[in-house]
């Protein structure tokens, strides 16, 4: 027989695997607990960043000194309408600015670029090699859908019929405010707005008169008074959400709550216009002006922050205008980055200094770029913002 020694060992022997298998046991189960743990933490800190994110967008440390805003030198505001006035009074010469625009940038500018997508049956190889707003990689048949609920895809007939047609592109710079150019705006054959910039209020120097509104789900007017019947609403798809925000405002449907969370700031729940006056920018026009004209790096895979590649509404615009017309006028636009606390805008408080706080555009680079079509003569700068010619 075992003496008592032996026993208790035996027994505590016995009893080890028992033990380690509990232990094992309890720590598989303590797994997809602490997995689960992980997840949500890794959920909450990415939410966490996200709302930094849409308060860093939306956040200005102070506001704007108004006074500088409301005073303008009156021989400053005279020489301005008297630029204006005999810009208009000349002669329009046809396809100016695209031949300008081809030799100053050779290779690097198409001018035959169609303005707005099309229905065809495949898209070109720009389109499809990449993602919005550069392209529609992997999207194309969101286009297509889209497409199909608009009729019309040109630029109607009737602002084509003239033989030749001055634009101006209307930007949303407080060097607008106070030259009262309203007047001389209202002149140009095709007048293109900007994202949300009002009218209402501010005709007097920024004018009544719009062609194109061009903008983004974000940058849309909330207001119906900014809509008037007879504009062209041309949309600028950035992100996959945009074609489905487009989607709801041609079908008049509510967008799902949940598809709005991915927008940074709130959306237009509808526009009130008839599908035949939506048109989609073609994305080649971004592609282009980022990589060709700009000569922005392509894309690159990364898990945080921006290329700086994207080019603002302002410069798209510009670019655009130059296929539609064969002479183009500008007006507000010009970042003085070096007065941090005069006013970024005609229509609100917002200072210089907050464009300090983007990360998405090269204001830097745009600025020479404008600068350069300026002092080229290949376009005019109405308010002076740019390069001064009055």
């Amino acid at each position: 027989m075992p003496n008592d020694y032996n026993s208790v060992r035996l027994k505590n022997s016995c009893s080890r695997p028992s033990l380690e298998w509990y232990t094992c046991a309890e720590n598989k189960m303590r797994r997809p607990s602490l997995l689960l743990k992980n997840i949500l933490k890794c959920t909450l800190l990415v939410f966490g960043v996200w709302i930094l994110y849409i308060l860093k967008l939306n956040y200005v440390s102070e506001e704007c000194d108004m006074k500088k805003k409301h005073y303008v030198d009156p021989d400053r505001i005279k020489r301005a309408q008297r630029y204006a006035q005999q810009i208009l009074q000349k002669e329009c010469r046809p396809r100016f600015v695209k031949t300008a625009m081809a030799r100053l940038f050779a290779h690097r500018y198409s001018v035959d670029l169609p303005p707005f997508v099309e229905k065809v049956s495949g898209a070109s190889k720009a389109e499809d090699k990449y993602d919005p707003p550069f392209g529609f990689h992997t999207l194309s048949n969101k286009v297509q859908s889209l497409l199909e609920l608009l009729p019309e895809h040109d630029f109607p007939k009737h602002l084509k019929a003239k033989h030749c047609r001055r634009c101006v592109v209307i930007g949303s710079g407080g060097v607008l405010y106070g030259l009262e150019l309203g007047q001389a705006l209202n002149q140009f054959d095709t007048v293109i707005r900007l994202n949300s910039a009002p009218v209402e209020g501010y005709s007097e120097h920024v004018g009544n008169k719009t062609t194109i509104r061009m903008t983004y789900p974000e940058g849309a007017p909330l207001s119906d008074a900014e809509y008037y019947a007879n504009d062209l609403f041309v949309t600028v798809l950035f992100k996959s959400v945009d074609f489905s925000w487009l989607q709801a405002m041609l079908k008049r449907e509510t967008l799902p709550f949940w598809i709005r969370l991915f927008f940074w700031k709130q959306v237009a729940e509808k526009i009130p216009l008839q599908p035949k006056h939506f048109r989609i920018l073609n994305p080649v026009i971004i592609k282009e002006t980022a990589f060709d004209i700009l000569q922005y790096s392509e894309p690159q895979s990364r898990f945080w922050g921006r290329d700086k590649n994207i080019p603002t509404i302002g410069i798209i615009a510009v670019v655009l205008a130059t296929h539609l017309c064969d002479e183009v006028s500008l007006a507000g636009f010009g970042y003085d980055l070096s007065q941090p606390r005069t006013p970024l805008h005609y229509f609100d408080n917002l200072c210089m200094a907050a464009m300090n706080w983007q990360t998405m555009h090269n204001v830097t680079t745009e600025t020479k770029f404008l600068q350069k079509l300026v002092k080229e003569g290949v376009v005019t700068d109405l308010s002076g913002g740019i390069h001064c010619e009055f």
